[in-house]
């Protein structure tokens, strides 16, 4: 997800209902990954608000303060991973660390849905453009499960959109996907299956190489409401 969700959409929780719906449980079991925001309290607590009112069992896994118990089954034992936004380096360092990339890995590996916002978007593909370090959009090498490179918040950060194709052209990063806030990329396995959408006016881009520029393409989602 560019952008969107409960976080974003207090009051429109159409992709995340879109989520719990690629599962193939009537009640999925839902694990809301809050390391991006170090674990942050209200984040957990705005999760908790919105899931419990949607038919899923939610639940959270924290990093920051390091894992405790038998948390790769915890994990391993969830219907949909929801990773949320934040600082992307800082979600790489410590899941790197602690091997919470391997367990991702092996989630994906078995069919366990993982879905994201921001951070939570960027992490899963080979690159993304992220605001990690403070007043500056650069590209950020990451966990590589899908394809090319991500860019979330395309029309919601002023700066997004001009950086993106800055650094496509200067060929510091590669071709990718960039999306609106309120735009969901749906992939099965590694391959691109769908773009859904929150809000009516929202649009994806695949960004390429055209010479010595950066092409955008529009894609439009499909209207979820």
């Amino acid at each position: 997800m560019g952008g969107g969700g409960f976080s974003m959409e207090p009051d429109n929780l159409l992709l995340d209902r879109y989520v719990l719906a690629q599962s193939a449980k009537a009640r999925p079991r839902v694990c809301f990954v809050p390391t991006a925001s170090g674990d942050s309290l209200n984040y957990i607590e705005r999760f908790y608000a919105a899931f419990r009112t949607l038919d899923c069992e939610p639940s959270y896994f924290s990093v920051f303060n390091g894992p405790i118990g038998d948390w790769r089954d915890f994990i391993l034992s969830k219907d949909v991973i929801y990773v949320g936004g934040g600082n992307t380096r800082n979600l790489l360092v410590l899941w790197r660390e602690w091997g919470v990339d391997e367990v991702m890995r092996q989630a994906w590996e078995t069919g366990i849905v993982l879905a994201g916002i921001s951070a939570g978007s960027i992490c899963w593909f080979e690159e993304g453009v992220t605001d990690s370090v403070p007043g500056v959009l650069t590209r950020l090498k990451c966990l590589g499960f899908l394809s090319g490179s991500n860019c979330p918040h395309y029309d919601g950060e002023v700066n997004r959109r001009p950086s993106y194709q800055r650094l496509l052209t200067a060929k510091e990063i590669g071709p990718g996907i960039a999306c609106d806030d309120g735009v969901a990329l749906h992939f099965k396995n590694d391959a691109l299956h769908r773009i859904v959408s929150s809000r009516p006016d929202a649009r994806a881009y695949r960004l390429t190489f055209e010479g010595d520029s950066a092409k955008e393409t529009q894609l439009i989602p499909d209207y979820l409401g």
